[in-house]
């Protein structure tokens, strides 16, 4: 079946080469679904085997466990968490009190039950998240998606009451957002689709409303509009007591934005910063972390000063907005480590820091604004037994977030491990320089598989300039020594998002208990080693990141760890990207490739859902120069009908509004027509990750390593 019609109106220039596949792209069509029920009916068929099932459902039960830790925020007195399980396949929404937190079977207080307003409403709704009204905390504007896209809609609800507020906001579902603009809950900012020219080509709100209770929403006060090439505009307010403002945030692309804040006289004043960099507002200060140097000049005349790309600058926001430059450096990169966060408690700032994609922390304590002193500070070292009273084991990564950053010197203190499970902590400074530490074991993951045997290493493989690339692997000791062992390598490499260790229970029940080797590699284009990893490989260097993994495909090879018949890949999003280019360009260095939710036809990403978007990261493919280097990177466009491919298993969703499932469904028909061995399932729900409750993530992965086993194991 042939079509040459395609659901978007800008679908393809004259001079584009016509595609036969591109009746795929259009979503929800009836022809296009039953094509996606075949294929799905096919994967079943050949993967839904009494392994399969078993992997199924030794994943669905650490998914729906009751012994997972309750990911929990701190609002005002209560501490909220959103829970599935078997019994709340979409979840509940709860809330309970520190002391039976602290209990080893806390008591909560349901406030709202998604499974019961479905039922109630006829839905599919998918929980997107709630944004709870300060310092009152009597409502919440909770957000929902149908069946996990990305547009959802907002409503607001009664905390006291527990019911949804009668006549309350109401934002309709579009791609967008709302948030709270004052303390007493009669205002709202919010930015979403008002209708034509409201939205960015990118598929996001160009405008941001300010919107008062009792009021249409269409009469709702424009306080910005950007352009309409923009990414995306929003606005937000910081309720910290004493300080209360208001900020307008511009998103004219993925790495470039600009901050301003809002007077009560509706103008905005720019905070004057590189549009590169990432500013941050807390109390008295401002702080900049740098994507690029930056020599800012200073109105006094003095000698500017050159801040390395990476480094996290700070200054008192007054002085900045009286046109004071002299920042204070508080943390510079260096060859081997990057700036992984920084959190703000009440009187201190913790940095974390990767070096070499390890964990370490430090606690800043920032001087009075007026005095400009120098920032006292100290390690925070969890590594041994000490005052921290923590243990953390090597190549394992560390967490921290501010339990409630306005009023507590208190952190949210995370460690996980790819063997060790994950715990939760609360820790405590104390508010002078941050000498004094406790840590408050709160919960932690049981041991959902037997690790005993297995260990992690870290290597590094050089990719072909000769580049240093990091890489774990966890194995038992001795892989390959009785023969090349299964072995999965992970990658993404892109958007400056750092792969670092974490305890993932399904991969250690169906891949690591089984024999397999599990590899996580640090790729250029990921923030493992900063600004500078990520920019090695944008646009035209894209090449770097699809030869480093490839190099580090070639180094388990040649350490005996495994050979390539027994050699998978895995990616998502970016990374199925990237495993679609190891398919076309690598294809001898695999047996086996599992490609999820991807980008594959980069001709016409920019053209769907949000593609647009990324163009700061991959370029422009209807600017004929840039579309040059854009073509060595499109896998659609790269395959071969008459090549040599390993098997490959392509997954996908129908309600992914983010990355368009045709990218997968055009692939996967181009390569049945040339004969290629092909599978691939499309999830009906999910979004962009794929599955909208634990049942159908376990189905997904189980999937993908039933694949695996079958063609490498």
């Amino acid at each position: 079946m042939t079509r040459t019609t395609t659901a978007n109106s800008d679908a393809a220039s004259a001079d584009q080469e016509i595609d036969p596949h591109a009746w795929l792209e259009e979503v929800e069509g009836e022809e296009q679904l039953a094509w996606v029920r075949e294929r799905n009916a096919h994967a079943e068929s050949t993967l839904g085997g009494a392994r399969f099932a078993r992997m199924r459902d030794q994943i669905l039960e650490v998914l729906d466990s009751t012994d997972k830790i309750p990911a929990v925020v701190q609002r005002g007195k209560h501490l909220y968490n959103f829970w599935t399980d078997a019994e709340h396949e979409r979840g509940i929404w709860r809330r309970t009190t520190w002391d039976s937190y602290r209990s080893e079977h806390p008591e909560w207080e349901v406030l709202i039950d998604v499974d019961a307003l479905n039922v109630e409403e006829e839905a599919n709704w998918v929980w997107h998240g709630a944004h709870v009204l300060k310092p009152s905390y009597t409502r919440a504007l909770v957000s929902l998606s149908r069946g996990g896209s990305d547009a959802d809609l907002t409503r607001e609800f009664d905390l006291v009451t527990r019911t949804w507020v009668t006549d309350g906001f109401i934002r309709d579902e579009s791609k967008g957002g709302m948030g709270w603009a004052d303390e007493s809950g009669d205002e709202v900012y919010v930015y979403s689709d008002f209708g034509d020219g409201s939205m960015t080509t990118s598929g996001y709100p160009r405008t941001v409303r300010r919107w008062r209770r009792g009021t249409p929403i269409d009469e709702a006060t424009e306080i910005y509009a950007g352009e309409a090439t923009d990414m995306f505009i929003g606005a937000g307010r910081d309720h910290t007591p004493g300080y209360e403002r208001d900020v307008v945030f511009r998103h004219l692309a993925f790495y470039k934005s600009e901050m301003y804040l809002l007077g009560d006289d509706g103008g905005l004043t720019l905070i004057d910063v590189p549009r590169s960099s990432e500013p941050d507002l807390f109390r008295e200060w401002l702080t900049v972390e740098l994507r690029e140097d930056w020599t800012p000049e200073h109105e006094d005349g003095t000698a500017p000063t050159t801040y390395p790309g990476g480094s996290l600058l700070a200054v008192p926001l007054d002085a900045f907005l009286a046109g004071d430059r002299a920042f204070e450096v508080l943390y510079a990169p260096t060859p081997s480590t990057s700036l992984a966060g920084a959190t703000w408690t009440r009187h201190h700032l913790v940095l974390n820091v990767l070096d070499d994609v390890t964990n370490r922390l430090e606690v800043l304590t920032p001087p009075e604004p007026a005095s400009r002193g120098p920032w006292r500070r100290r390690p925070l070292d969890l590594t041994a037994d000490g005052r921290a009273g923590a243990v953390v084991p090597p190549l394992a990564t560390i967490a921290v977030g501010g339990v409630d950053s306005a009023t507590e010197d208190a952190l949210w203190l995370t460690t996980t491990g790819f063997l060790t499970p994950t715990t939760l902590a609360r820790l405590d400074l104390d508010d002078d320089d941050g000498a004094t530490t406790s840590i408050e074991p709160l919960k932690s993951l049981p041991t959902y598989f037997d690790a005993s045997g297995l260990r992690v290493e870290q290597h590094f493989a050089a990719s072909d300039d000769g580049t240093r690339v990091p890489y774990f692997q966890v194995s038992r000791e001795g892989a390959g020594q009785d023969g090349p062992a299964p072995t999965l390598v992970y990658g993404y490499g892109g958007f400056e998002i750092s792969r670092v260790p974490t305890y993932s229970a399904g991969m250690g029940r169906a891949w690591l208990e089984r024999g397999g080797v599990y590899v996580v590699a640090n790729i250029r284009g990921g923030g493992e080693y900063g600004p500078r990893w990520h920019q090695a490989a944008l646009k035209e260097n894209r090449h770097r990141a699809y030869e480093d993994f490839a190099a580090v495909a070639r180094d388990l090879v040649a350490r005996g760890v495994t050979d390539v018949d027994h050699l998978g890949a895995q990616g998502g999003s970016n990374g199925g990207l990237l495993m679609g280019y190891m398919l076309t360009q690598y294809p001898e260095l695999f047996g086996a490739i599992v490609c999820q939710v991807p980008l594959l036809d980069m001709k016409r990403y920019s053209h769907l859902l949000a593609g647009a978007s990324w163009m700061a990261e991959y370029g422009d493919p209807d600017d004929p120069e840039q579309w040059e280097f854009i073509r060595t990177f499109s896998p659609y466009h790269l395959f071969d009908p008459d090549g040599d491919y390993p098997p490959v298993l392509f997954t996908t969703s129908t309600r992914d509004d983010r990355v368009h499932p045709g990218h997968a469904r055009k692939m996967v028909a181009k390569m049945l027509d040339a004969g290629m061995d092909v599978t691939s399932y499309e999830n009906i729900e999910g979004g962009h990750g794929g599955a909208a409750t634990n049942a159908q993530a376990a189905y997904l992965q189980a999937l993908a390593f039933e694949f695996l086993w079958q063609r490498i194991g």
